[in-house]
């Protein structure tokens, strides 16, 4: 039985691509007993060149399903099949990188009809897919489509084995592939971890945690770690003796473990306990004429700021953000260094306040608002999120604009009051680096669930 099959990716950097159309035709050597075709959801930007190339866009494949909803009717459609591709090492690989990421090991053998051509075809111009078929009469329509590609190597298959009567030069062609390029014990230790929402820790054989991590999904996280050839993630592999989970729900609350856990244990293998990974502050002045600037500077260890942000290029976009949404002065934001009237003074956004045009009383008005949107909307507050199940929530408490510590509550319990919240807490150490991750993840999530309370 064969399975031929054609995909379409994204393209971009290698590893990280993603299908976004996939045919198979299933073929007993006689005719056609299965197919599956569509197109897929990648989850990830198409690159330009290729949008051209496929006609394949970000806007048909909005409502596409997403590889793990047809993961199940691919490993059934190629089951007991030699998987046949024109450059069978590209679809191959682009198969098994979405398995590997949902945690699945992906194994078949492999034919590669260019490989098969060269043997049983050997004087033709060109072995690309288009020409060949073309200089042997195969009909190709939907070039660089998934389906018209897998229909035309078909063809091509069904002459290729016509030419090899005996099959032996077919069999001696068909690879077959490891069962799985993870050691055993890497494996038993897979299948321990869930495919959920949580913070994972790696041990060594004495028990130290080498590395923290969080994930959506920690099967497909932890998976990564354990099929990359990079060489930090080869020594993580040959370190690993176990695995502990915490799930969590909640994303922001495994933001905020991570980080608590890897200040806690300083894995070896961590980057991020080494150095703050916040380098940017932004900090209130008052100029000589009476107006409030925000400065972004670098930020120090021992100095408060309204916000903080990880990039320089992330802050500027923040500010520009909001000086839109207040009608601010861009060089009163530090963001316009020019004399005069800023940029958005000329495109009648800014109100006049680096021309002297509005008055520091109005300007420094909408400063505070600015200033009320980027801090904690109240000193006292819990952030509602999700549970571990449908039947419970997670509350993040903060107190005096600082990180408390969070919970999980049952849906029917009142959040009224800090007092009463205290005992359902587990502590956390509040830090710089903790509120940027609460504060750019509300930022994210306008919709997050924020509930005042009274002392």
């Amino acid at each position: 039985m064969y399975a031929v099959v054609d995909v379409e990716t994204t393209g971009g950097k290698y590893g990280e691509e993603g299908i976004t159309e996939i045919a198979i035709y299933q073929y007993d050597g006689h005719e056609l007993t299965d197919q599956l075709i569509s197109l897929i959801n990648p989850e990830r930007p198409i690159q330009p060149f290729v949008e051209n190339l496929t006609g394949i866009n970000q806007r048909m494949l909005r409502n596409a399903p997403k590889f793990y909803e047809l993961a199940k009717r691919i490993v059934e459609i190629t089951t007991d099949c030699v998987l046949v591709a024109h450059n069978a090492s590209f679809d191959y690989r682009m198969l098994q990188t979405e398995f590997d990421r949902l945690g699945f090991d992906f194994e078949r053998k492999t034919l590669c009809t260019v490989e098969l051509s060269k043997k049983l075809i050997p004087d033709v111009e060109s072995y690309k897919l288009g020409k060949l078929v073309r200089s042997l009469g195969i009909p190709l329509s939907d070039r660089h489509r998934a389906a018209g590609d897998a229909r035309a190597t078909l063809e091509l298959l069904k002459i290729l084995l016509h030419k090899d009567g005996e099959k032996q030069i077919v069999k001696n062609l068909i690879k077959a592939h490891s069962n799985s390029k993870k050691p055993k014990h890497l494996l038993k230790l897979l299948q321990t971890v869930p495919a959920t929402m949580g913070v994972y820790y790696l041990h060594n054989a004495k028990g130290d945690v080498i590395y923290v991590g969080k994930s959506k999904n920690m099967k497909r996280r932890v998976n990564q770690h354990f099929s990359s050839s990079g060489k930090k993630q080869l020594r993580i592999q040959l370190e690993t003796d176990s695995i502990s989970v915490e799930e969590t729900g909640s994303e922001l609350v495994a933001l905020l473990k991570e980080l608590d856990e890897i200040k806690l244990h300083k894995p070896k293998h961590n980057r991020m306990h080494k150095s703050s990974f916040v380098k940017f502050g932004l900090s209130l002045v008052q100029n000589k004429k009476n107006y409030q600037v925000l400065r972004l500077v670098h930020a120090n260890s021992e100095d408060e700021y309204l916000t903080t942000f990880k990039t320089l290029n992330r802050a500027r976009a923040v500010l520009f953000h909001y000086a839109e949404k207040y009608s601010l002065c861009l060089q009163l934001l530090s963001l316009d260094k020019k004399e005069g009237s800023c940029s958005l003074h000329l495109k009648q956004e800014c109100l006049g306040a680096c021309i002297g045009e509005e008055s520091a009383e109005h300007y420094n008005q909408r400063v505070q608002q600015l200033i009320t949107d980027i801090e904690f909307s109240h000193p006292e507050m819990v952030i509602v999120d999700r549970g571990r199940n449908p039947e419970e929530q997670s509350v993040i408490l903060i107190e005096n604009k600082k990180l408390v510590g969070f919970g999980y509550i049952n849906l029917s319990h009142q959040i009224t009051h800090p007092d009463a919240l205290k005992n359902l807490i587990y502590p956390m150490k509040d830090s710089r680096e903790a509120r940027h991750i609460i504060k750019s993840y509300l930022r994210k999530h306008k919709n997050l669930k924020i509930i005042p309370l009274q002392n």
